[in-house]
This record gives structure tokens, C-alpha cells and sequence, in this order.
């Protein structure tokens, strides 16, 4: 049996009807269409899938939508304004923080978490896993964002 939820996606309310087994992941997806939160695991091993919500990264193939509700939810698509990169974004490009991209959406939501809370960081990441070898790049991109906001 559907259920009403409330989501506040990006700053955008969103009132929908949906069935209590629906993933944050297919929510956001499937009935709003943002595509840049991916899932590669399904089982929030990997981080492909991570947004924010209520300031804290989470895995959105393990949430479901009805755990969200009332939440204030951030994904890849809210983060640059207009055709303007958010400054991580930017950092990211800059150092060349990925390859595929396939993963890049999950890394930079929870580099972004990870700076709203530590905006001086010296050295920390977990939660996304990857195939590439750029952990360099990706601490070079991160480091960087961080002391630049605080510059």
C-alpha cells in the first residue's frame, strides 16, 4: 500500500505517494529523476550511492524513501549553481580526482560532508570504494577545497 512522504530535495519540496519498500536511491532516481547518485553494490558498501542528508552522508541504496521523510536531502545536482561547479567540483576537475566518473557523484558527497564538518582536514575519507588508483588526486582535490574556503 502506498504512502504519502514529504522530501525536501535540493532545497525542493517534494510530496509523493510511494511504496514503503522504495530506496532512497530508486526515489530519487527513478521519481525525480536525478541520476548522479549511483548504484554499484545495492548493499552501501561501495558509496557510489551517497548523499546527504540532514548534513550526514548516507548510503541511498540502503535507506528507504519513508526513512527519509521531513529530511533535508543534498545530492550531486544540488550542489552547483546554475552552470557554475560547486567549488568541489571545481577542485575535483583541477586535479583530476576521477576517471570513469562513475563513482565521482558518492566521492564528492562525502568529501562534501566531511569538509562541512572539518573544514581544515589534514588527512580522512572512507566510505567509497573505487577501482581506480587515484586516492592521491582525490586527498589532493579534497585538501585543497578545504583550505582554499578557508583561505
Amino acid at each position: 500500500m502506498k504512502r504519502s512522504v514529504l522530501l525536501v530535495v535540493n532545497g525542493d519540496k517534494h510530496e509523493m505517494f510511494i511504496e514503503p519498500n522504495l530506496t532512497l536511491l530508486g526515489l530519487l532516481r527513478e521519481n525525480l529523476n536525478l541520476k548522479g547518485a549511483k548504484e554499484a553494490c545495492g548493499i552501501g558498501a561501495c558509496g557510489a550511492c551517497t548523499v546527504i542528508m540532514d548534513g550526514k552522508p548516507v548510503n541511498a541504496c540502503i535507506v528507504l524513501a519513508v526513512e527519509a521523510e521531513g529530511k533535508e536531502i543534498e545530492t550531486i545536482e544540488g550542489l552547483a549553481e546554475g552552470n557554475d561547479l560547486h567549488p568541489l567540483q571545481r577542485s575535483f576537475v583541477d586535479h583530476h580526482s576521477f576517471q570513469c566518473g562513475f563513482c565521482t557523484p558518492g566521492t564528492i558527497m562525502t568529501a562534501k560532508a566531511f569538509l562541512n564538518r572539518n573544514p581544515k582536514p589534514s588527512r580522512g575519507c572512507q566510505g567509497n570504494v573505487n577501482s581506480h588508483t587515484l586516492m592521491t588526486t582525490i586527498f589532493q582535490g579534497v585538501n585543497k577545497r578545504g583550505v582554499a574556503d578557508h583561505e
